[in-house]
Order: structure tokens, then C-alpha cells, then sequence
């Protein structure tokens, strides 16, 4: 019995996909659920696996062919036992290797056929005059050719060219062309959207670090011990980010057309790298989480960007963007806008450096912070003071609880 293998039902906002990766080929024999299509989209890869075991009988897609939802894949044979398939396997292997070790006689018999025409020294001598063997008639047993024969076809005094055996030593240069993902395709649409069509400004502070490294410290190892995650830095700044969000939220808008939309809720994009490039995961309801859940959910989100497991649900939505790159090494960088968020914040990089404390020079971890705003929603005013509400409660980390 045939079974259609089809593309799974898009969401409203992706229109289709492309073939990335087929797991599977023809006439192979699958397990039920076994892996068998990769597809990727503007936002995600999506798995297609088989919904019963049988052989692959037909292909209606290629890799990098465009899909829409529900369009028919591939035919699967049900009830096709794994045995027959291996048995037909084997004896079409077989059938290769008698072939391939006929072909390795032949091609012996006609070595051994030339070398028998042309020796070594005048096979060098051919080479050196740009002669190719088929144009002299052997004057030798058998037929084979003489070093003789060769200069006698050769006209006099003609130049012999280089010899082949030692080539010119040139550098190598080799170029790869390969198709952009839909997603990194995606990812330049959105900053270009963002950098054209955006006031995008970008204003600039620095952090102290020492209060929240000493606290993370003192307690880390309860902390894991408690929750069995991992306290981190994201988790203070998540904190800060959401209290400071409703201390302006105006910073938490958002533009439609000629409309302002006032979210009266925090949904925190967090910035991944993943191998297929950079996604966003929501952390939602942030107001009301815990520095626990903050942290279990990035450690969800960022197994689930490096195995490619993120759904589409996961990175839709979001008010604000948080992007560190300090995790990579940058000093100081201006985040791009992910529209339609009005602001994103950009972490870098803790650097040991003197700073002056109370007319002392004193050497303190120190971050870059970045905000970038859409000035069309945010007047530079809001901005800063948005910025240095999280740098206070950064240098001050008893702020997040008592919220002052």
C-alpha cells in the first residue's frame, strides 16, 4: 500500500520552505518515525519523519526544491519487508563489483597493450615534443614505437616543449559557491528592513560588573545545587532589562503603520548563534520569573539553536531584544533593531580596566553596554535614562529585589 510522504502544515506566516536535506534515498527501507526530510523555512528547520515503516519508492522533491504546506514529498511502500530490500541491495552490489573488476582487466589488458608499443624512455620523449602516440606507426616488433620513429615524425629543428614532469609552481586558489540558506536569507531581509526603514540610534554606557561577580560567586554553588542550573549573568540582566521596561514603556512599544501598540508585558528575545545562523528565542512573562526559571529557559533555548530543534512558536513574538556578543569576545558593537521592537540591548565583553572610585584608581571588571532605539518611538531622553535604570540595578543588585 502507498503512502504519501507530505510537507507539514505551514503557519500563517511562512508560505513554504526548501528541501535541505534528505535523509533518505530511494528504495531504502525506513522505520516508523525514522528521520527522513529536513525543511527549512524563513524561521526554523522543520523534521519530516516517516509515519510508517516501508521502502521509499518515489522522490516528487530535490534538495532545494520550494514546498508549500501539505505538498506530497515522496511515496512510501508500505509493508515492504527490510529482508527483500537488503537481499535486492546485495545482489545489485554484487552485480556492481563483477563489473568493476572487469572493467580493472580490461583497462590492465590495455596497460599492458601500450607498454608494449612504448617504452618508458620514449613515452619522455613524446612528452617532451608535444607528439601524441596515436599519430607514429611503430617501425619495432610488434609494432612498437622507437626514439627514432619519434624524431623522424618530428620536423627538424622544431622546439620540443617543456617537460610535463616537472610543472610550474603556481599557488592554489579555489573558490566555493554554495546557495544561501532561507534563513541567513531571511536574517539580511530583516536587517536591511531594519537599517532602511528605522530612525536606529544607537547610545552607550558602561557597567561595573564587580557586584554582580562577587554575588555570583557567594552563591553560586547553592544556587545550582538548589535548582540544578547554572547561575549566570543573562539571568541579572533579564532581571534589569524587565524592570526597566516598566519603568518606560515606551521602550517596550512597538510601531503599526500610524498606531504605538503599548505591550503590557515582557517578552525577552534572547540572541543565539546557531550553526544555521542567528535565531531568537522568547523568554516570556519575564516580569513575573524567577532568576531560576530565566536561566533553565536559556539553557533549553540554546541546546535546542544548536540541534536545531527550535519551533516557530518559541521565536515568534518578543517586545525586546538582548544580544552579547561579549560571549564571542566583542568590546563594543552596535546591535541592529529587530523590527517591530522599538529598542535592543547589546552586552559585550568584561574587561579589566582602571577606573577612578572616590579619587582612587582602582582596576574593576568593566562591560559596554549598547542600546539601540528607533529615535521615531524614543526620544533620547527615555533612551539613556532606560539604560542607566539597568546599569543601577546591575552596580546594585538589591535593587532587583527591592525594586527601587
Amino acid at each position: 500500500m502507498a503512502t504519501d510522504i507530505k510537507a507539514p502544515q505551514f503557519p500563517e506566516s511562512i508560505e513554504d520552505g526548501t528541501i535541505a536535506t534528505w535523509h533518505k534515498a530511494p528504495g531504502d527501507y525506513v522505520e516508523q518515525d525514522d528521520l527522513l526530510v529536513d525543511i527549512e523555512t524563513d524561521k526554523v528547520v522543520l523534521e519530516v519523519v516517516a509515519p510508517t515503516a516501508g521502502v521509499l519508492s518515489q522522490f516528487n522533491k530535490n534538495e532545494g526544491d520550494t514546498v508549500i504546506s501539505l505538498e506530497v514529498l515522496a511515496t512510501l511502500e508500505a509493508g515492504a519487508s527490510k529482508t527483500s530490500v537488503t537481499a535486492s541491495k546485495s545482489n545489485s552490489n554484487e552485480a556492481k563489483a563483477a563489473a568493476s573488476v572487469s572493467e580493472d582487466k580490461n583497462a590492465a589488458s590495455s596497460t599492458e597493450d601500450n607498454s608494449k608499443t612504448i617504452g618508458p624512455a620514449v613515452r619522455k620523449l613524446l612528452e617532451a615534443k608535444g607528439v601524441s602516440a596515436d599519430q607514429i606507426k611503430g617501425s619495432g616488433t610488434q609494432g612498437r614505437i622507437t626514439k627514432e620513429d619519434v624524431e623522424a615524425f618530428v620536423v627538424p629543428g622544431a622546439p620540443a616543449v617543456k617537460d610535463k614532469a616537472a610543472p610550474i609552481a603556481t599557488a592554489h586558489r579555489e573558490e566555493k559557491r554554495v546557495p544561501m540558506t532561507r534563513l541567513r536569507a531571511r536574517v539580511a531581509e530583516r536587517l536591511m528592513e531594519a537599517k532602511n526603514s528605522t530612525a536606529m540610534l544607537t547610545t552607550f554606557n558602561e557597567v561595573n560588573m564587580q557586584p554582580v561577580m562577587s554575588l555570583r560567586t557567594k552563591y553560586k554553588d547553592a544556587f545550582e545545587k538548589r535548582y540544578s542550573v547554572k547561575l549566570g549573568f543573562m539571568s541579572f540582566f533579564v532581571r534589569a532589562v524587565a524592570e526597566a521596561l516598566k519603568q518606560f514603556p515606551e521602550v517596550n512599544a512597538s510601531i503599526d503603520g500610524k498606531d504605538i501598540v503599548y505591550h503590557g508585558y515582557c517578552d525577552i528575545g534572547v540572541a543565539v548563534s546557531s550553526p544555521r545562523g542567528l535565531v531568537v528565542p522568547i523568554l516570556r512573562d519575564t516580569e513575573h520569573k524567577g532568576f531560576a526559571d530565566i536561566e533553565s529557559e536559556i539553557v533549553g533555548y540554546g541546546q535546542k539553536a544548536k540541534d536545531g530543534k527550535l519551533s516557530i512558536e518559541e521565536m515568534t513574538g518578543g517586545t525586546f531584544t538582548i544580544s552579547n556578543g561579549g560571549i564571542f569576545g566583542s568590546l563594543m558593537s552596535t546591535p541592529i533593531l529587530n523590527p517591530p521592537q522599538t529598542a535592543i540591548l547589546g552586552m559585550h565583553k568584561i574587561q579589566e580596566r582602571p577606573m577612578a572610585v572616590n579619587g582612587q584608581v582602582v582596576i574593576l571588571p568593566m562591560m559596554y553596554l549598547a542600546l539601540s532605539y528607533d529615535h521615531r518611538m524614543v526620544d533620547g531622553k527615555e533612551a539613556v535614562q532606560f539604560l542607566v535604570a539597568i546599569k543601577d540595578m546591575i552596580e546594585d543588585p538589591a535593587r532587583l529585589l527591592l525594586l527601587v
